[in-house]
């Protein structure tokens, strides 16, 4: 049974004695929520800047994702891939529409990044070349294979040995990159802005350049949009920005607006790399989570949220540089996914006097927060978050000269 105490206290305290220890315990329960804004378990209001690491893509409770769903699980709710639905093959059709791969892409879905990632993983190895080009400090999930890929030491060291062949190189570096990839390369695996890495962007023409280098060796470019896609960086897609057509594409968080589905899109002869059985989900494209992001395709078409997130995205980036707060090092990102760099290692406690003040962020890194709030973020609470934030900064700065004696 469980207990009837409630309250973040009593959520903390609930969640060190059920679950395991591999997130810490969170500082809060979240109860529920409503467009940009969630409520915990005190009754606290916040504005959601962080949207579930980048996934709920039209905030809470959307009124297009809950009909959706609410219809969907009361006519046909699961059917395993033995059987076709019509939200799944709707939902593919609708990718490979919005993708531009037409007729030349196949569409293989799952239930989240990392698994939309190992589904590129097996592809790149039925290529039958033994080596996969990553970059450092990229993040790309912690499945065996996904983690494999993964250029952070921390997180990989821990459960070695991993699948082999992977070499990482340094993230923007041409050179480097046209110096790895050669006749033995099955593909290059690539996000095109490194969110978990503190929101860093390649050098202009970078994934162009990295497209040319494959397509001369015949080596596959996986382009993993997981965090960028569905319209996170003011594009359906990050690559179409820079004018190029990945051999594969994986996709995940925005596209379920809260459900668990992701998605791995190849084109031409390689959609036909994996053949029956060499691969496969239970839930993968299940016809309730296919609803839902069918849901959230449509809407951010209908509403323009493109150019929402365009529109909103520079003015946050704007607004926080012009805020020239000592604490500043700089503002990054491209559309809502922004890394906002401090000159000291401070982003965590930034975070939590965010928290105090009503807004939930991230520290991505130990110097650098990340915002990648729902793309239906208004101007008025972009606003709001750039007028109070020099006063979180102040607040941690303040502590942090008052703990050092300064």
């Amino acid at each position: 049974m469980t207990s009837p105490e409630s309250g973040n206290d009593a959520g903390a305290r609930r969640w060190r004695g059920a679950l395991m220890n591999n997130y810490g315990t969170p500082a809060m329960t979240l109860e529920r929520g409503q467009g940009s804004h969630v409520w915990d378990a005190d009754g606290t209001r916040y504005l959601d800047l962080f949207a579930g690491i980048a996934v709920n893509a039209l905030g809470h409770a959307h009124p297009a994702v809950v009909e959706a769903v609410t219809r969907q699980i009361n006519t046909l709710g699961h059917t395993s891939n033995f059987f076709s639905t019509s939200p799944a093959v709707e939902l593919a059709e609708t990718l490979l529409e919005i993708t531009g791969f037409g007729t030349q892409g196949r569409v293989l879905l799952c239930n989240s990044g990392t698994e939309a990632v190992e589904a590129a993983f097996k592809i790149a190895r039925r290529t039958g070349r033994p080596k996969i080009i990553a970059t450092e400090n990229s993040f790309h999930g912690r499945t065996m294979g996904a983690l494999a890929l993964t250029g952070q030491p921390a997180k990989r060291t821990p459960f070695e040995p991993l699948p082999s062949g992977v070499v990482h190189i340094p993230f923007g570096d041409v050179e480097a990159m046209r110096a790895a990839v050669d006749a033995d390369t099955a593909a290059v695996v690539i996000e095109p802005v490194q969110g978990e890495a503190g929101v860093v962007l390649p050098p202009d023409g970078y994934l162009r350049a990295v497209r040319e280098i494959t397509a001369e060796h015949g080596a596959l470019l996986v382009i993993d949009e997981v965090q960028t896609g569905i319209g996170r960086t003011g594009s359906w897609f990050a690559y179409q920005q820079e004018g190029i057509v990945p051999d594969v594409l994986t996709l995940a968080k925005q596209l379920g607006g809260g459900l668990p589905i992701g998605a791995c899109i190849a084109v031409g002869p390689v959609a036909e790399l994996l053949g029956p059985g060499q691969h496969g989900t239970t839930f993968g494209g299940n016809p309730v989570c296919c609803a839902a992001a069918l849901a959230v395709l449509r809407t951010i078409a209908q509403d323009g949220l493109l150019d929402q997130v365009n529109r909103v995205g520079k003015d946050l980036v704007t607004g926080i540089e012009r805020s020239g707060h000592p604490l500043l090092a700089g503002v990054r990102g491209s559309g809502l996914l922004i890394g906002v760099a401090l000159n000291r290692p401070l982003a965590a406690g930034v975070a939590d006097a965010a928290r105090k003040a009503g807004y939930l962020i991230n520290p991505a890194q130990p110097d650098v927060l990340r915002l990648a709030p729902p793309l239906i973020l208004t101007d008025d609470e972009a606003a709001g978050f750039v007028t109070d934030l020099p006063e979180m900064l102040d607040a941690v700065t303040g502590a942090a000269e008052k703990e050092s004696g300064d």
